[in-house]
């Protein structure tokens, strides 16, 4: 059933691009209402899918040992592979040294004066809530991870009784109708991908600014690609797991994360890959899973790194290696800090690089082409997830128990 599921799915990626290749109007506006369905649909359930899951998983594992090893775990390796692809990305912009563009080019591209002004303090300080209905209404998963670990922690701390029982007994209720909804949206993904695949190909038709950046664009798929099949696969080995194996499991979802290109909406099949084609525990699927969502962020710790080092070289300042090591722990802790969410890593770099006062004109010129690179680190974040998720998982076995109540 997963090979026959796997061919359906490539089926309709290949029909979506035949759909594009035709460049049908009246069919495009049709694919293109789909997929935007599709993504609204998963973006629904990804906002309560976090919810319940943190906070019946934390209700069941309280704030004891077991809770405390897998967070440790699961940040532990979160820095390492977020480290890694940085490190990796840096690696290839050394090797293909991308070239500066023609200064014409870059004064002549504008970028809205709001998204310039986009703050990176004004995203740290949005993590603190304080109204709780604001959260769950913008989907802002950072605060709402805040709210989930108090309310969690709170359950689990209760005394044992009727009232208790009922809440986390109710929560577990419409967790699997949440997760019901789910497979049900799965079952259908078919047509999704259709419409996905035929609006992304239209897209490229219609003109993506794509040969005066080959070398730019170059070091970031190298990137990512680098870290997709070797390092994060040779994390997965080093912990005795079989990546061909966990990869083919985490396929659907690695899939619908390069069409969605939100790790966040992508995370109600994640949850299910994990869960029913791999084995995860689903305690520590529903806990590690929305963490990472938030702060596993892979190909956005390589495109912060060298986007901010190509603006900065096309301004004309030095790329020293003190200059080189910095950035790369700034890339790191900005990924970290980032939302699961599309476009997420361009106005980070954007604010990055308007706060050290660069030109980023350039950011305008490199806006056509971020929806492809988008997709690709999307993918790679939510692989990257997966892989810290069955890590900890197999460092959990056996160690976790089950909280009565």
């Amino acid at each position: 059933m997963k090979k026959k599921q796997i061919l359906i799915w490539l089926g309709a990626l290949a029909v979506g691009i035949v759909i594009g290749l035709l460049k049908i109007g009246t069919v495009d506006t049709v694919m293109n209402f789909i997929a935007t369905v599709y993504t609204r649909l998963f973006r629904l359930l990804a906002v309560p899918t976090i919810v319940l899951a943190v906070i019946t998983t934390l209700a069941s594992l309280g704030g004891g040992k077991e809770m405390g090893r897998m967070f440790r775990t699961a940040v532990t390796y979160t820095l390492l592979t977020t480290f890694a692809a940085a490190a990796v990305g840096l690696a290839y912009y050394l090797v293909i040294r991308p070239g500066n563009l023609p200064a014409s080019a870059i004064s002549a591209e504008e970028i809205p004066a709001d998204k310039v002004e986009f703050s990176y303090a004004d995203h740290i300080l949005s993590v603190i809530p304080d109204n709780i209905v604001k959260p769950l209404l913008d989907g802002n998963v950072l605060a709402l991870l805040l709210l989930c670990f108090a309310v969690g922690i709170a359950l689990s701390k209760m005394p044992e009784s009727r009232p208790k029982e009922i809440i986390i007994n109710g929560l577990l209720g419409l967790q699997e109708i949440l997760f019901t909804l789910i497979r049900w949206l799965i079952a259908i993904l078919p047509l999704g991908i259709v419409a996905f695949a035929a609006q992304l190909v239209a897209e490229v038709g219609a003109g993506m600014m794509l040969d005066s950046l080959g070398k730019y664009v170059a070091v970031i798929i190298a990137g990512n690609c680098t870290q997709f099949f070797i390092i994060l696969p040779l994390f997965l080995l080093l912990s005795g797991i079989n990546p061909i194996k966990a990869l083919q499991g985490m396929t659907p979802a690695v899939i619908m994360a390069f069409f969605t290109k939100s790790s966040a909406a992508t995370l109600p099949v994640t949850m299910q890959n994990a869960e029913e084609r791999l084995g995860v525990d689903k305690k520590v699927s529903r806990f590690v899973l929305p963490i990472c969502t938030t702060v596993n962020m892979n190909g956005c710790a390589a495109f912060i790194l060298v986007t901010s080092l190509f603006v900065m070289q096309n301004n004309g300042m030095a790329i020293t290696l003190p200059t080189m090591l910095i950035w790369l722990l700034i890339s790191v802790i900005s990924a970290v800090g980032n939302a699961g969410v599309p476009m997420g890593c361009y106005f980070l770099t954007l604010s990055l690089m308007s706060g050290i006062g660069a030109n980023v004109g350039i950011m305008g010129i490199i806006l056509p082409i971020y929806t492809i690179i988008d997709m690709i680190e999307t993918s790679e974040n939510v692989w990257s997830d997966s892989c810290v998720c069955l890590i900890t998982n197999k460092r959990m076995k056996g160690k976790i128990t089950e909280k009565e109540g």
